[in-house]
């Protein structure tokens, strides 16, 4: 005979079992002073095998914990075959861990770590939603600040709560604020002329016209200069076309940086704006009158902040002069787009802690990380 606060963990099964699982989150952290809820359509797009381009290369498993028939937390479990050819034991993830009762953790975690084991997985990493290209890691510090999109908010318990339930710290993920404003133009103050002194750097936006093109410049770049990083998985085609073809709502030219050197591209930043700023009154699920006021938002695109999600430089360059100054050439970019953007801030996020080169750069402008996320691993072969 079971007992009442017995906690149960079983498969999501069917399609009302997956809505629950997309709308768990604000389901449990509603009302909880610093969250606020992405959109329900959203997380359908990330989580759904029939809309997400990760199902093309790798394949999950969802979880719901209960508590007498009441849904007390959710998890995820994912095999990418694009990390299965990485070197090193065979790697599976979790992720899209949530719930506010920490003694759910440990069962969500080996609900989630069996499935892994079933096939063959040595060593499981997360939490990723679904991959490196996705939501990453689970928030530790910054719960109180306000919400930026693709960055996912956990209570201040969860994190304790998988170390205790086996999995060690692997790495930190920072994110930085920088405001657009002249004193941080000045504190990221580059010599004059520098462009040309090292090459005849240009800088270009999006060409409308040529928007696969440019997709494919992107995605090239992005994987060249993040190889072999730690956690990555390279972007497909279908991936970065999915991104671009989402954001088409709101993308502009001026949020795509690529840097050219003599002609040949060389760095590449894209920048999105944060969705929370004209939808985090509106609710996960809006009502008619919410969407047409989310529509109206989208056309005088009226955001106040936005997020760098891809930035890299090519690693032809590594040991040299454009190497340091290609980023700090990028950054002054965003900055003086945002004369003509309507971002007061832009957000530097998911900088790894161990990359101190990047982390120099941004720290002279924005000293201390506003966000800190983590990564955990645990090796199953021990």
């Amino acid at each position: 005979m079971s007992s009442p606060t017995q906690i149960t963990v079983t498969p999501v099964s069917g399609s009302r079992q997956l809505s629950l699982f997309i709308k768990l989150p604000r389901l449990l952290y509603d009302g909880l002073p610093s969250y606020v809820p992405p959109l329900d359509m959203e997380q359908r797009d990330i989580f759904s095998p029939t809309h997400a381009p990760f199902f093309e290369h790798g394949f999950a498993c969802y979880f719901l914990a209960w508590r007498n028939g009441k849904p007390i937390g959710r998890i995820s479990a994912q095999i990418d075959a694009l990390a299965l050819k990485q070197p090193g034991p065979r790697t599976g993830f979790f992720g899209a861990l949530d719930t506010l009762e920490p003694e759910c953790v440990a069962p969500l975690l080996e609900a989630a770590t069996q499935w892994l084991k079933l096939r063959k997985v040595e060593r499981i990493r997360g939490p990723w939603t679904l991959n490196s290209n996705g939501e990453s890691g689970i928030m530790v510090e910054g719960q109180d600040e306000p919400p930026m999109i693709g960055i996912p908010w956990h209570p201040k318990t969860l994190g304790p709560a998988v170390e205790a339930a086996g999995f060690k710290r692997a790495v930190d993920l920072l994110s930085y604020r920088m405001e657009t404003s002249p004193s941080a133009e000045r504190a990221n103050q580059i010599p004059a002329n520098i462009r040309q002194r090292l090459g005849a750097i240009t800088m270009r936006g999006l060409r409308k016209d040529k928007v696969n093109e440019d997709a494919e410049i992107l995605r090239e770049i992005y994987n060249d200069a993040w190889s072999d990083t730690w956690g990555n998985i390279p972007l497909t085609q279908d991936e970065v076309k999915s991104l671009l073809k989402a954001l088409k709502p709101i993308l502009r030219p001026e949020q795509y940086v690529l840097a050219e050197v003599a002609g040949e591209p060389a760095a590449i930043a894209l920048v999105i704006p944060n969705m929370f700023d004209i939808s985090g009154d509106l609710g996960g699920a809006p009502s008619p009158l919410g969407w047409l006021k989310l529509a109206s938002r989208v056309v005088s695109h009226d955001f106040r902040s936005a997020r760098v999600v891809l930035l890299g430089v090519r690693k032809k360059y590594l040991g040299t002069a454009l190497r340091a100054m290609l980023p700090a050439l990028i950054i002054d970019e965003l900055m003086k787009r945002g004369h003509v953007l309507p971002y007061r801030s832009i957000e530097l996020g998911w900088v790894l802690e161990t990359h101190e080169g990047l982390r120099k750069l941004i720290e002279r402008i924005s000293p201390t990380p506003y966000k800190r996320h983590r990564m955990y691993e645990k090796l199953l072969t021990e």
